[in-house]
């Protein structure tokens, strides 16, 4: 048993945020709950999201679990004191409104796992635009296993795994390790505990040294394409690459490359 707080100890803050370097390391501070997305972590998520928007400065953003586990999904025990059908709604549209955040953010979103990722953890990966995982990592979209079919991180797995893939895990609830999960597309790479922070130094850093203009707008037009039929997804790749072109940074980069000098110093959004 430990002590209980004192009344005038302040709570810690549910989300974490750190920038350094051009990269803004956002961590999910539910240590004792695995990160439950509760809806005040959500909400917070949702305004940190909003924020790193608007700001130029953030070249890259890293989401990451304090404690065990990355996150072990929606927090069970908060739905069900009010599981009432108008609560449900409102809970699961501000979930979805989080996730499509991490998509809308101008700025490339990696995932730092370890432990576990389960439910709405595993979708919280399936929608961070990189992710990479500790060798001890496991995933599963287990709410199947308690009668509650996974369907809004079945949006996410279906467009990362194969139908096949995804419907074993939804079908299931059982989990993958994190061989298997770089296996299936849903991670990027999988390295030694002890590698993992410098892992996704690494590969934050190589991002945050390209063009951010063009990587916003890069990252704009691999999801919009994606929904699009063939034709109508070359027409919109080509009018992102003449816009593109149209800046300063590939103007600049181009005329660097052609005369072998070293890229140069870019503009930002």
């Amino acid at each position: 048993m430990t002590d209980s707080p004192s009344p005038s100890a302040s709570p810690s803050p549910v989300l974490l945020r750190d920038d350094a370097d051009g990269v803004a390391t956002l961590t999910l501070n539910r240590p004792n709950a695995f990160n439950a997305l509760s809806g005040a972590l959500l909400d917070a998520l949702l305004a940190e999201t909003a924020a790193l928007k608007e700001d130029t400065s953030v070249r890259v953003v890293v989401l990451a679990g304090a404690g065990k586990a990355f996150c072990a999904g929606h927090d069970l025990k908060e739905m069900r004191a009010d599981s009432s059908e108008p609560a449900m709604q409102a809970l699961f549209a501000k979930c979805a409104d989080v996730m499509l955040g991490l998509v809308r953010l101008p700025q490339p979103v990696i995932a730092r796992v370890h432990g576990i990722a389960t439910a709405a953890g595993c979708q919280l990966v399936a929608m961070c635009d990189l992710a990479v995982a500790a060798e001890e990592a496991r995933f599963a979209t287990s709410g199947i296993k308690v009668g509650l079919f996974c369907s809004t991180p079945a949006v996410a797995l279906s467009r990362n795994l194969s139908r096949k893939q995804a419907l074993e895990m939804l079908l299931t609830g059982d989990f993958i390790d994190a061989a298997t999960a770089l296996a299936h597309g849903l991670v990027n790479r999988v390295v030694a505990a002890d590698a993992l922070d410098g892992a996704v130094t690494d590969l934050a850093e190589r991002i945050a040294s390209r063009s951010p203009a063009s990587i916003a707008m890069g990252k704009k037009l691999f999801y919009e394409q994606l929904d699009k039929g063939l034709e109508d997804a070359y027409r919109l790749a080509a009018r992102t690459m003449a816009c593109n072109m149209q800046t300063e940074d590939a103007q600049d980069g181009i005329d660097a490359f052609i005369a072998k000098e070293p890229m140069p110093k870019w503009k930002g959004r």
